[in-house]
């Protein structure tokens, strides 16, 4: 028995230990039982019980039913004509974790590069990579967001620092008030990933390619860190990392690109991402549901634009003018295409519009039973944290919202919002209603009229036709008005509701006070609501654009079976030129001659005019989100990454004639980022623009730009000069010699026990595939003393360089290249235009082709690449090439130094249906692409270019039109935000993101830090 006694006091001290704090005064722990009766019962989107009971016991729902017994103790409320819905749940929130303060600048300047990271431990070399964090331990209570959450009825959220491309894991915390303790409910919910560096001060990366890449890069250090054990080092970011991998995954995307972006992603480590979305998945809906991922959905449509200035209506896009009328129905569109979506209200600036936007999106289609779903059970099942929140079932957290009306009614208002059974009063519940029409004994008047909310209400005092608005308060049962009647002063009004009457004092603005009173005449008589019809996807007007641009397409161009007949052939065969038909089929040229023909092919007469295949520009910088990244050795990023299907400069080179552009990395590094080959399918999606299977290839560079020779100061990233730049490459391809070495021993051992295998590295991966002759370089090239030194570099590392770009002095050392077959890509005429291009001449690409060089002339230049056409003609000119030599300069030849030429640059059965009609000789200034064909598809006409214009002339009008109508009725407006056009970039231009360059953001920084704020 005393041992018995002794363990019962051990057991009671223990619990006394963990759950007594310090507390002043009488101490009231009686349990808590609260019962609601008559509600209307929303259990979950799908189930509603009328008249029914809910038991609550202190934080939890004990009981849902009718007629069972409680405990006396037990607090009853009767919710009659009431509903209850389980509160709202936020999955993508940062609500209690700490401010984010980025420091003054923050990057840097270009030139001064900042390498180490300031994180003292063994934690990752990059600041963007932070899997360590614990939102759990940084979370505290913020009582002001927290009731903004719960005035919009959330009840629960899942909290992260919303800071770095890998921001570590997350919490899930209840909107209480009381103590962190009772409202931390979960820690490691999720982990969290972006594309974007956040507050990280080093320079690495600049570029949303080298995000993507860095991101990429740790997913393999973590595996091989798993795998050896950390034999060779402690990270404790690592192993962090690999702890979050048995979490949900929730990726941040601002953009229907970035969405795409991910899923890649997750293809290539296994990972299937809930995505937080940018609200622009409509645009490309059908590639989203492939991904059958869950969507975080924001809710911070665009505001009208106000277009009444006529300036503004000529400069606001078409695009933002479209985003506006579509975006609302952005969730609909999701759901009719059966993708499953949550809600977040993290992207509302203003949080009392959140349920606003809830009726946007009910208007522009979305179902009131899909979004309540998005709001409860969606959220909770996506992060497995559906047996707490997100229904009313017995054992989850009493967090639950009681309604006057259905909550997705127009007038529905939030009364209460219990969190974990506690009461937060969002209307007060016991407010009688006092609306209706009153006789009156105020002086001056004998009538009131009440309308408005009940805690809102709108008095108007009149006197047959003399009719007054005073200003009212109400708290509780307590009325106080105030109001001006002509030059007098300010009349003052107390009163007190009661059964049908209201009375009070009143003082005048003489200062006299009177007694006064309103007795009720007539009651309100409730407005019937206009019968509504079923929920249906909102009917879209305008229609979308493939791409979501000023000229994109009102469906992807089809491809046909085509026959154009008697054009002149420029075949770049040893046919020549020669007059003839040619059809096309299933997308390749299927015959080249005289008097063809097919049944069902499309007739395209050719008489007269001049086909071509498409031009091929060899190095273009069009329809990318990056252009550079800022290492000496940048082999580990991809341009394929970042393409941007909607630039509109892929539209303007059809018009011109191309078909196909390599997009390279700029001339930032010594060794640039891996190319993408692309087709100019306008209004395709990016993967639908690379060149399935195509060679693979990678920038070099040398010259001025790598050693950041148009500094004003000397730069501290080596190198800072030509020598410098030598060992770069020296230095990078005897490490992958080492790397491949390493490998392959690894490989070869047919006992691993014990061996650790080496690290994955991106970086020297791709120059193993260049010294395994799978990867082919297209080197950014002027001076013939650096052009020479590459060569000897490449001899003796074993490499070979397959195209030297530009190469302005390529005349100079076309013997050299020669033997050792090498490609030259050169512009036409361009020269003087910098220190190291003074010795350029325009005879380079007929001295190169003259020589048995294979030579391509390229644009380097978004608006020169619209006239390859007569960049070629130039080499007629200068240095005598006949017009069919100079044509291949811009179609079979960059055709064989991209290693497509089985496939494209000439017009041959077999090959691509790449074609060019033109309307007169493609070497003339006079010729225009009359159809510019992709695949057998038309992407490109000009014979229905002027019916286009009139019909996106038309659509921007009818939008115009819409937005004037909203502004005359009163519907809050903001101006269009004019965009800059972009920027036409080059190899030199470091891109941030979007367009934006790294110059233009330091201008910007620099002048933000000048003026203090």
């Amino acid at each position: 028995m005393k041992k018995v006694f002794l363990l019962l006091l051990l057991v009671l001290s223990q619990s006394s230990v963990f759950a007594q704090p310090n507390q002043n005064g009488v101490q009231d722990k009686r349990p808590g039982y609260y019962l609601f009766k008559n509600a209307t019962l929303h259990v979950d989107p799908s189930t509603v019980i009328e008249e029914t009971w809910l038991l609550v016991h202190d934080e939890k729902i004990e009981k849902v039913g009718k007629n069972f017994e409680v405990p006396k103790s037990t607090q009853v409320i009767d919710l009659k004509g009431k509903h209850v819905y389980p509160s709202f749940v936020d999955i993508y929130s940062d609500y209690g974790m700490p401010e984010l303060k980025r420091g003054m600048g923050g990057r840097g300047n270009f030139y001064e590069m900042k390498f180490d990271s300031d994180k003292k431990g063994a934690y990752s070399h990059n600041m963007a990579i932070k899997p360590e964090v614990k939102a759990s331990e940084l979370f505290t209570i913020n009582p002001k967001s927290a009731e903004e959450l719960r005035k919009i009825g959330f009840g629960a959220v899942v909290s992260h620092v919303k800071d770095g491309i890998v921001r570590g894991n997350s919490v899930l915390v209840s909107l209480n008030d009381e103590k962190e303790s009772t409202s931390l409910l979960k820690g490691d919910v999720s982990s969290h990933y972006s594309f974007l560096k956040g507050l990280s001060t080093q320079t690495y990366p600049v570029s949303l390619m080298g995000c993507v890449a860095l991101l990429r890069q740790t997913y393999y250090d973590a595996d091989w860190y798993k795998k050896t054990n950390a034999a060779k080092e402690r990270n404790l970011s690592l192993e962090a990392f690999n702890a979050n991998q048995a979490l949900p995954s929730v990726f941040h995307a601002t953009n229907f690109h970035d969405v795409l972006r991910v899923a890649k992603i997750g293809k290539e480590f296994g990972v299937k991402y809930i995505i937080k979305g940018g609200g622009d998945e409509y645009k490309r809906i059908d590639e989203i549901k492939s991904l059958g991922t869950h969507m975080i959905l924001p809710l911070n449509f665009p505001k009208a634009l106000d277009v009444e200035d006529p300036i503004d209506a000529e400069n606001v896009s078409l695009a933002d003018l479209k985003h506006w009328e579509l975006a609302p129905g952005n969730p609909a569109a999701l759901q009719a295409k059966g993708v499953e979506f949550s809600f977040t209200a993290s992207d509302l600036a203003i949080k009392s519009t959140f349920f606003a936007q809830i009726q946007a999106a009910i208007k522009a289609g979305l179902s009131k039973k899909d979004a309540l779903a998005a709001l409860t059970v969606n959220p909770a099942k996506a992060l497995k944290i559906e047996d707490q929140v997100g229904t009313i079932k017995n054992g989850l957290l009493a967090n639950f919202l009681i309604t006057d009306k259905e909550i997705f009614d127009d007038k529905a208002r939030i009364l209460e919002n219990w969190v974990q059974g506690k009461r937060y009063v969002i209307t007060d519940i016991s407010l009688s209603e006092i609306a209706g029409k009153y006789k009156t004994n105020v002086p001056g008047f004998n009538t009131l009229s009440v309308t408005g909310e009940v805690d809102k209400p709108a008095f108007e005092f009149a006197l047959d036709t003399v009719k007054l608005k005073p200003t009212v308060t109400r708290d509780k049962n307590f009325l106080t008005i105030t109001y001006k009647k002509g030059n007098e002063g300010v009349t003052r009004l107390t009163g007190v509701i009661g059964d049908k009457k209201i009375s009070g004092q009143g003082v005048d603005a003489k200062g006299q006070t009177f007694t006064w009173s309103a007795e009720l005449a007539e009651e309100a008589v409730a407005k019937k609501d206009a019968p509504k019809a079923a929920d249906k996807v909102a009917e879209n007007k305008g229609g979308m654009l493939y791409p979501f641009t000023g000229w994109g397409n009102k469906e992807l161009p089809k491809q046909e079976d085509l026959l154009i007949k008697g054009a002149t052939v420029w075949t770049n065969e040893k046919e020549g030129k020669i007059v003839a038909d040619v059809l096309v089929k299933n997308g390749k040229i299927h015959s080249v001659g005289k008097n063809l023909s097919s049944a069902g092919a499309k007739v395209i007469d050719g008489t007269g005019k001049h086909l071509t295949n498409g031009i091929i520009d060899e190095h273009s910088h069009i329809a990318l989100f990056s252009i550079n990244e800022v290492e000496s050795v940048s082999s580990e990023v991809r341009q394929e990454d970042v393409i941007n299907s909607e630039d509109i400069n892929i539209y303007r080179q059809l018009a011109g004639g191309v078909t196909t552009s390599q997009l390279l990395h700029g001339s930032a590094d010594c060794i640039g980022g891996q190319s993408a080959i692309i087709k100019l399918k306008w209004g395709e999606s990016p993967d639908n623009l690379l060149i399935p299977n195509s060679p693979k290839f990678i920038k070099f560079a040398l010259g001025e730009n790598v050693k950041r020779g148009n500094a004003n100061t000397t730069p501290n990233r080596y190198p800072i000069t030509r020598m410098g730049v030598e060992q770069v490459f020296i230095d990078a391809f005897t490490r992958a010699i080492a790397y491949k070495n390493e490998w392959e021993a690894y490989n070869k051992a047919k006992v691993k026990t014990g061996l650790v295998p080496p690290k994955r590295d991106l970086e020297l991966d791709a120059l193993v595939e260049i010294l395994n002759g799978e990867r082919n370089i297209t080197c950014h090239s002027y001076v013939q003393s650096e052009i020479n030194m590459l060569m000897k570099v490449a001899d003796s590392l074993g490499f070979k360089i397959n195209t030297f770009t530009h190469i302005l002095e390529g005349y100079k050392v076309a013997d050299k290249m020669k033997a050792r077959g090498i490609n030259g890509s050169t512009f036409s005429d361009w020269w003087a235009y910098k220190m190291e291009v003074k010795e350029a001449i325009p005879f380079n690409a007929a001295i190169l082709t003259k020589m048995g060089i294979p030579t391509a002339i390229n644009s380097d230049d978004a608006e020169m690449a619209r006239r390859l056409n007569q960049e070629a003609a130039k080499t007629v000119l200068y240095g005598g090439l006949t017009e069919e030599e100079a044509w291949k300069t811009v179609t079979l030849n960059p055709a064989k130094m991209l290693h497509l030429d089985n496939r494209l640059g000439s017009i041959k059965a077999g090959k691509d249906a790449d074609l060019v009609l033109w309307t007169d000789n493609p070497l003339s200034i006079y010729a225009k692409p009359e159809k510019t064909i992709i695949d057998g598809a038309i992407y490109f006409d000009l014979t229905t270019k002027e019916q286009k214009e009139k019909e996106l002339r038309d659509e921007k009008n009818r939008l115009v039109q819409i937005l004037l109508a909203e502004k005359v009725k009163g519907t809050p407006t903001e101006r269009p935000v004019m965009r800059p056009r972009a920027q036409e970039v080059h190899c030199d231009h470091i891109m941030e993101y979007d367009n934006i360059s790294v110059e233009q953001l330091e201008s910007f920084l620099q002048t933000l830090n000048a003026s203090g704020k």
